[in-house]
């Protein structure tokens, strides 16, 4: 274990990125599943489904029913997450995910619902060292969940944008969210989640103190509601390993969206 690890967990936490799913999310506790592979392709093309109301997207939004375990948060707090045009990048290609990683929306939404979850911190193996004991408390595994509603095809749009995104910045690139730059310094696309009309899964490691750390994001489509999945582990951005996504919370979600 790095004697600098939990260090680079309190800088990791500094970031907007970090500090915005660590801020929206409550209490509870975790779990499983992990996504690997690619995105998932859109079918033929069908009549356009109709935009969700705020009201409607509220209503199909996760709740703590939905999960086995973790806390879901209804109540995001003011300012959580940061707005679009908050977000900047180097390059204008790469804008989808960095807004996506941020907690924000590609494109522009007709309504949107706002939703956290929280997983459990693993507890410290015996005669831990107070570091990895540190680090056992930031083993959590955290989501800030977005629904996005889009008219006139435009939430397929945002899937285009976003698979766009993720092959022509496979090599990096740096955004700034609220006035903190943080550098990407890959994107992979990993295999998408299914259940939806369309899905994409990347893993991005992002700069810490000059070691790579490893953030993820889940994006799916169902009609013509969106919803984006940003992830992290505090744990892992110490020890730059890779961590498990919580596939339950994008199960549910997806489920519940019809």
């Amino acid at each position: 274990m790095r004697s600098t690890a939990v260090r680079r967990a309190a800088l990791a936490a500094s970031t907007a990125a970090f500090a915005l799913l660590v801020t929206a999310c409550g209490g509870g506790s975790g779990d499983d599943g992990k996504h690997e592979g690619g995105s998932s392709a859109a079918p033929e093309a069908t009549p356009a489904a109709k935009a969700l109301t705020a009201a409607e997207l509220e209503k199909a939004a996760l709740a703590q029913a939905d999960v086995t375990s973790g806390k879901v948060t209804t109540k995001v707090p003011a300012g959580d997450p940061v707005a679009q045009d908050e977000v900047t990048t180097d390059d204008e290609a790469c804008a989808p995910l960095a807004y996506a990683q941020a907690g924000t929306y590609a494109g522009t939404p007709a309504a949107t619902a706002r939703r956290s979850w929280l997983g459990e911190p693993k507890k410290p193996a015996e005669g831990a060292s107070a570091e990895e004991s540190v680090l056992a408390t930031l083993d959590i595994e955290s989501v800030a969940l977005t629904l996005s509603s889009y008219e006139d095809g435009g939430a397929e749009k945002a899937m285009k944008d976003l698979g766009t995104a993720a092959e022509k910045c496979a090599g990096g690139f740096t955004y700034t969210a609220d006035g903190s730059e943080t550098e990407v310094l890959s994107v992979v696309t990993t295999e998408a989640p299914k259940g939806g009309d369309e899905g994409l899964a990347v893993t991005m490691a992002i700069d810490v103190e000059g070691d790579k750390a490893p953030m993820k994001v889940v994006v799916v489509r169902k009609g013509a509601t969106v919803a984006y999945f940003p992830a992290m582990n505090l744990a892992s951005a110490a020890s730059g390993k890779d961590f498990t996504f919580p596939a339950q919370v994008v199960e549910a979600q997806v489920a519940k969206l019809g």
